[in-house]
């Protein structure tokens, strides 16, 4: 059971990264597991429409802290008040539904000019 599952969590990892460039990907885990009539085996599809539905309310939770950061900028800095760059870190922020939120919220793209996965670490070193 305990090999099934880490089986299944980096299929899922897989599929993440796939669907962050393509629109759909398959899962196919043969010999997952077995019960008394034999092996069985996980072949699915999924696509990113799906994924991003399964997510959806995850993604949403960074809206707010993100429109209050804003706010207080506003606040502090007045008229003077503009975001230069966004810069989005770690692995996630490769999902085309969080750069579109990014976008909609500070006007403008994510900075592609940087690793997301770099940026992290370098920030946690």
């Amino acid at each position: 059971p305990q090999m099934a599952l880490q089986r299944l969590k980096e299929a899922a990892e897989k599929a993440k990264c796939e669907l962050s460039t393509l629109p759909e990907t398959d899962i196919n885990l043969p010999f997952i597991t077995a019960d008394s009539s034999g092996p069985k085996h996980l072949t699915m599809k999924i696509t990113r429409a799906k994924l991003e539905e399964l997510v959806r309310d995850l993604i949403e939770r960074a809206r707010r802290p993100c429109l209050q950061c804003l706010e207080d900028a506003r606040k502090r800095r007045g008229a003077d008040f503009h975001v230069d760059e966004v810069v989005l870190v770690g692995g996630q922020t490769r999902m085309p539904m969080i750069q579109n939120l990014a976008k909609e919220l500070f006007g403008k793209d994510p900075h592609k000019g940087v690793n997301p996965d770099e940026v992290v670490a370098v920030g946690a070193a």
